[in-house]
């Protein structure tokens, strides 16, 4: 790179004012990357954080995508999934957007309906055992047997649940007022609640909510204190991390809780807006046999309208910047390429390579880039942490170093395509060969 670095030395306003530029399209590119984070996370990060391994949908006749917006599962349909060879667990999940009040102040939240020892941070670490059946926070239901199937229909239609066996792992209901989740007396395995400071909001017992920190900082509320929604009080029982759905902070309550609201609220036949199932079943069994649409959690997103919307329209635009860049980048270097043919021809003349000076050209675009770019994630780090306080801003490398290294990519092809001077120039020019 002896020639390139002795064109940086010679030519630095040039290099610096495409280097300006690229570290400009690199702050636009990583503040747009860090705003969509910031939004989906603000979308999605409550269905994320669900302890399931696919979310199973009903889609009304006419729509052709699953929607939480439309999604309206039966009990009979998750009878049909918990009596399922591979399906370990299915767990009625409700989803509404109310307004909550507090005696001082309101705002708008997702209230998700959870079955009593239904946690968002899944089971405890190393059980992998769990019910095969349809757990709505009322019954006691047992895992069953090695190789069986704990809640294979009776012979007069009804849905069965095994007595655990000895030294079995269980999901217990509590008793009314009691604390789902703490050890039994005969030493029996239990979901267990999370531990202080983990990132979990934990299910609520009966008559009780458990906020999310920006809903209760919204809301003006902490343990203890009476929350109302849709003319229903409930006691805040717990305030855990932050858990967002459609732009609007997590709340839980039960689900019995939940369609008493369903039911105040217009949809008095509410069994659960999604089915959350654990398991490794035939998925396509599993769709085909109860009539819904298994979605992965990750799958379900685009189930979010708001979702698809916010996030295609940011992603456009980040591809367009990063086109930007490439051509913005391959135009100075087919400028800067084209005026030092001349230079070009002598060194072919001296007996350089055409690799060599392909390589030199290379090396002294990627040089550029490099400083460049790197001193546009700092200034994106920097900046990116104080607009954070007041906007949707996600810092991660997903949302700095991947797109500094697309914007790398990109920027090396454009500066390739600035090559067909190196390679073309003729040494007999350099010669007088033109005369």
């Amino acid at each position: 790179m002896f020639v390139a670095l002795r064109d940086l030395r010679f030519a630095r306003g040039r290099f610096l004012l495409i280097g300006a530029v690229v570290t400009l399209i690199t702050v636009l590119v990583g503040f747009l990357s860090g705003l969509t984070g910031g939004l989906a996370t603000q979308n999605i990060s409550g269905i994320l954080a669900l302890p399931a391994d696919r979310l199973a949908f009903t889609v009304p006749s006419g729509d052709d995508a699953p929607s939480f917006s439309t999604s309206a599962p039966t009990r009979d349909q998750a009878d049909t999934i918990a009596a399922m060879q591979g399906v370990t667990r299915v767990d009625p999940l409700g989803i509404s957007q109310l307004r909550a009040e507090s005696p001082t102040t309101g705002a708008a939240v997702a209230v998700f309906g959870v079955p009593t020892d239904f946690s968002m941070s899944g089971p405890a670490e190393g059980d992998t055992t769990g019910s095969s059946a349809l757990s709505d926070g009322t019954k006691t239901f047992s895992a069953p047997a090695e190789g069986t199937n704990a809640n294979s229909p009776s012979s007069d239609g009804t849905n069965t649940i095994s007595e655990p066996a000895p030294g079995t792992k269980t999901f217990s209901a509590p008793a009314e007022g009691t604390n789902a989740n703490s050890p039994s007396s005969d030493g029996t395995n239990t979901i267990s609640e999370p531990a202080p400071g983990t990132n979990a909001l934990s299910a609520p017992s009966e008559g009780t909510i458990a906020l999310s920190a920006t809903a209760a900082a919204d809301l003006d509320a902490g343990v203890g204190d009476e929350v109302t929604i849709a003319g229903t009080s409930f006691r805040v029982e717990t305030v855990g991390p932050d858990a967002w759905y459609s732009h609007t902070p997590v709340v839980e309550i039960g689900i019995t809780d939940w369609r008493e609201l369903a039911e105040a609220t217009g949809s008095p036949d509410a069994f659960a807006t999604v089915l959350a199932i654990s398991g490794n079943p035939d998925w396509g069994a599993v769709d085909a046999e109860a009539g819904v649409v298994s979605e992965t959690l990750v799958g379900s997103l685009t189930a979010l309208s708001a979702f698809r919307s916010e996030v295609g329209s940011l992603l456009l635009m980040v591809a367009m910047l990063f086109g930007i860049s490439g051509l913005v980048i391959g135009a100075f270097f087919t400028v800067w390429t084209m005026q030092r043919q001349g230079d070009v021809a002598v060194l072919k003349a001296l007996g350089a390579s055409t690799r060599s000076l392909a390589r030199d050209a290379l090396g002294q675009a990627l040089l550029v880039l490099l400083v460049g770019i790197g001193i546009g994630i700092g200034l994106v780090a920097v900046l990116g942490a104080l607009a954070g306080q007041a906007l949707p801003f996600l810092i991660s490398p997903l949302t700095t170093l991947v797109p500094g290294a697309i914007m790398i990519a990109l920027g090396l092809a454009g500066a390739a395509f600035a090559l067909r001077s190196v390679t073309s120039a003729d040494p007999l020019t350099a010669l007088g060969g033109n005369r």
